[in-house]
């Protein structure tokens, strides 16, 4: 049972798991959910996760259900004030559980939920009762308890390819298992005391032996994790040197983040209309053609969210989740066709939140208008025309809308560049091509002086070159700047501007020029 099959390569269908599944509308929730959308601000920095409905839950897990490999028999679904603290759900629908697998032959039954460690040791030994009062003699089938986050850290560990997605893959497994190391009978029998006189006793348990080699699994997997989050940001660095904006495409899982990554620059990233199909970073350089903006930026496909997303899985994706920390602006990729769209996009700046990432400029894409009608796919492109915020309406496979998408992403870049106007000489011939390479240029003469420079560069760029600024703003910027760190004013009694005049542009006035 555990070989998972399914549709190979040569499209041969092979037997694969089958199971039940089981979801719970928790009515507490339900109503505490509807009490915070009427005070929902988008503004805010500290942001709730929504509550999705029994359905648009189930639909998510049934999607998470067929990306794993398995095919589902049989639902069972229960509405509660608040959800049983032993089974999750009540003993009656346990029982209608057991019937269904047994009439369909399941051996797997997956909760819409995170179980706790406590809830799932009680329903598996509620749904192995025949074996365990056996002492596993009968011939009855194991039946396996999944929730949530076991599902999705199984459809991890199917899609990491690379060696830094398997750590994280295997980190986030042992986390979840250590506190669910309990095994049944015998695996529990303490070892026996066979070292002689002075060493014999019950000796320490199997239970023990396990949690003391998962901790020191952990520890190993951090210490191997840590060291790619060194590489990542020797890479990050590197990336840095040569002053090109990072935009780093996010969203919700299955919104269509790699399809905009291949069709912007031929990566070539899987894009499979499935949950979790991308799990590692991939960043290419593309070329946004526009006035206001860089030439060049780096663009960063990274692993999509889903909600009730488990803390430690995020804590153990936190080296592939630094890529979005150290962006410059944040892409949010919007799955539109999804009737729960505003729900998703609410669950993702939920984790942006959490990771401290909420603060950086966000450009909102709402994707796949090619499965929407016609009249909706209009409205969609006039609302986000219309809207204040950096929003656009775009078909990523069709690729619909992406001329918008280049406009409105110049328009969050443009805040990342300041203007100068430079007056540089012919023997910086280098920061003259960074200048054209990291920033744009407006205006260019080559004067006796040296090459004169009007345009919009980079902050790093134009700090290291303030010193050949002519702009009168950059002047009066410096006047104020100093004024301000010695206390003195505009009505200085030479009225001597001494930082331009230390620069040899000024000259001071007379005494009659000031009394005039």
């Amino acid at each position: 049972r555990e070989d998972r099959l399914y549709v190979d390569e040569n499209g041969l269908r092979r037997k694969i798991e089958r199971c039940i599944l089981v979801g719970v509308e928790d009515l507490g929730k339900q109503r505490k959910a509807k009490r915070s959308e009427r005070y929902y601000n988008p503004l805010e920095e500290e942001q709730e996760a929504p509550l999705f409905t029994l359905e648009e839950s189930l639909i998510e897990m049934r999607e998470l259900i067929r990306t794993a490999g398995m095919e589902i028999e049989a639902e069972v679904t229960q509405r509660l004030q608040e959800v049983n603290p032993r089974t999750y759900v009540g003993t009656g629908k346990i029982d209608e559980a057991k019937e269904l697998m047994e009439l369909h032959g399941c051996s797997t039954i997956v909760f819409d939920a995170e179980l706790s460690p406590g809830q799932q040791k009680t329903l598996e030994n509620t749904f192995n009762r025949n074996l365990l009062q056996n002492d596993f003699l009968v011939q009855d089938l194991e039946i396996k308890v999944v929730d949530r986050t076991a599902l999705i850290l199984d459809i991890f560990a199917q899609h990491a390819k690379t060696r830094e997605g398997k750590l994280q893959v295997d980190l986030a497994l042992h986390e979840y298992r250590k506190p669910r190391l309990t095994r049944m009978w015998t695996h529990l029998e303490r070892q026996s005391g066979a070292g002689g006189v002075g060493l014999r006793g019950p000796g320490e348990s199997q239970l023990e032996i396990d949690k003391r080699l998962v901790r020191d699994r952990i520890i190993v997997l951090k210490q191997k994790i840590d060291n790619v989050q060194k590489q990542r940001a020797m890479h990050r660095r590197g990336r840095s040197r040569t002053g090109l904006p990072i935009l780093s495409l996010v969203g919700y899982t299955n919104a269509g983040k790699s399809t905009l990554l291949n069709f912007l620059t031929r990566a070539g990233v899987m894009a499979e209309s499935m949950l979790f199909a991308t799990l590692d970073p991939t960043t290419r350089k593309v070329k946004l053609p526009g006035y206001k903006t860089h030439p060049e930026v780096m663009l960063t496909d990274t692993v999509g969210f889903i909600q009730k997303l488990p803390t430690h899985l995020v804590a153990a994706f936190r080296a592939t989740l630094e890529e979005v920390k150290e962006a410059d602006v944040l892409v949010h990729v919007i799955d539109v066709s999804n009737p729960a769209w505003d729900k998703q996009e609410r669950a993702v700046r939920k984790v942006l939140s959490d990771i401290g990432a909420s603060d950086k400029p966000i450009v909102r894409v709402l994707n796949k208008i090619d499965l929407l009608d016609a009249d909706d796919a209009e409205y969609l492109k006039y609302e986000a025309a219309m809207s204040s915020d950096n929003t656009v309406a775009v078909s990523s496979l069709h690729g619909d809308g992406l001329q918008d998408f280049v406009a409105v992403v110049e328009e969050a870049l443009a805040d990342l560049l300041v203007p100068v106007e430079l007056e540089l000489p012919y023997s910086m011939g280098d920061e003259l091509n960074t200048i054209h390479e990291q920033g744009n240029v407006e205006t260019i003469d080559y004067r006796p002086e040296g090459t004169y420079v009007l345009g919009r560069v980079p902050r790093a760029i134009a700090n290291r070159l303030q010193r050949y600024s002519i702009s009168q703003s950059a002047l009066n910027g410096d006047q104020l700047a100093a004024n301000s760190k010695t206390g003195t004013g505009n009505d200085d009694d030479d009225g001597i501007d001494w930082v331009a005049l230390g620069r040899g542009r000024h000259k001071g006035r007379s005494k009659e020029e000031v009394a005039e």
